[in-house]
C-alpha cells in the first residue's frame, strides 16, 4: 500500500509537470508512436482484409500469417530490427515492429466484418443491380464497420503496451519511467509509470468502445431490438 501511495506521489510531484521527464512530454511521445503505427498498420491491413472478405479468397493464408505475427515476441522483434537496421535507424526499426504487431488484429477485424454479413443481404444487393464496388462500399463496409473498429481497438491496445519498450532503445514514451526506475531501483517511479500506461490504455479502450457502438447501422440496431422483443414475447407465451 505504501508503494502505491509513493507511486501516486511520484505521478503528481512537481517534477512530473515540467522538465525533460514531464508526463505530458512522455505521453505525447507514447501517443505519437501509437497513432503512427496503428495508422500505417490500418493502411496496409484494411484493404487486404476487405479484399479477402469480399472475394473469400486467401483467408487461410491471412489467418496463418496473423497467427504467426501474434506469436512474435515484441521485445525480441524490436531488438532484431534495431540490430539489422543499425542504431541510426532505431525509430524506423521500432515503428516497423509496432506496425507488424498491429496488423493481425486489424486484418482479422476487416475480413471478419465482411464475412459476418448474411449472404442473403449480399444476394439482394446484387439482385437490384448493384455493382461489386457498390456492394462493397454501400453494404459490406457499413455493416462490417463495428468488427473493424473492434480490430482497431485490439491493435491499439497491443501497440500501446508494446510502445512501452520503445524507451529501452532510447525513444522515450511512458515506458521511460519504468526503464529508468529499474536502473535506479525507484520502484515508486516504475509503478507510477505502469499506472499511467494502464490509464492511457483504459482511456483509449473506452473511446474505441464508444465508437464501436456508434458505428452500428441504425437498421441493424432496430432489427436486434425487434428480435429481442419477439423473443421475449415467445418466452412469456
Amino acid at each position: 500500500m505504501n508503494l502505491f501511495v509513493d507511486a501516486l506521489a511520484w505521478i503528481f510531484s512537481e517534477d512530473r509537470l515540467s522538465g525533460s521527464n514531464a508526463i505530458l512530454m512522455r505521453l505525447a511521445e507514447h501517443l505519437y508512436f501509437t497513432i503512427i503505427s496503428v495508422a500505417i498498420a490500418a493502411a496496409i491491413a484494411i484493404p487486404v482484409g476487405y479484399l479477402i472478405g469480399h472475394t473469400g479468397r486467401g483467408r487461410e493464408l491471412a489467418v496463418g500469417l496473423s497467427g504467426a505475427a501474434r506469436a512474435l515476441p515484441s521485445f525480441g522483434l524490436i531488438l532484431l530490427l534495431v540490430t539489422i537496421m543499425g542504431v541510426l535507424q532505431v525509430q524506423a526499426a521500432a515503428l516497423i515492429a509496432f506496425v507488424l504487431l498491429g496488423i493481425p488484429s486489424i486484418l482479422a477485424g476487416a475480413y471478419a466484418g465482411l464475412e459476418a454479413i448474411d449472404r442473403r443481404t449480399i444476394d439482394a444487393a446484387r439482385g437490384i443491380g448493384m455493382t461489386e464496388w457498390q456492394i462493397l462500399w454501400n453494404v459490406e463496409i457499413p455493416l462490417g464497420l463495428p468488427l473493424l473498429i473492434g480490430g482497431l481497438r485490439n491493435a491499439t491496445l497491443q501497440v500501446v503496451a508494446t510502445v512501452t519498450l520503445a524507451a529501452y532503445v532510447g525513444l522515450g514514451g511512458l515506458g521511460y519511467g519504468i526503464i529508468q526506475g529499474l536502473a535506479l531501483r525507484r520502484f515508486d517511479q516504475m509503478l507510477g509509470s505502469a499506472i499511467l500506461i494502464a490509464v492511457l490504455a483504459l482511456v483509449l479502450d473506452g473511446i474505441f468502445a464508444l465508437i464501436q457502438r456508434a458505428v452500428v447501422p441504425p437498421g441493424v440496431t432496430a432489427g436486434r431490438a425487434s428480435s429481442a422483443v419477439q423473443t421475449g414475447r415467445r418466452t412469456l407465451t
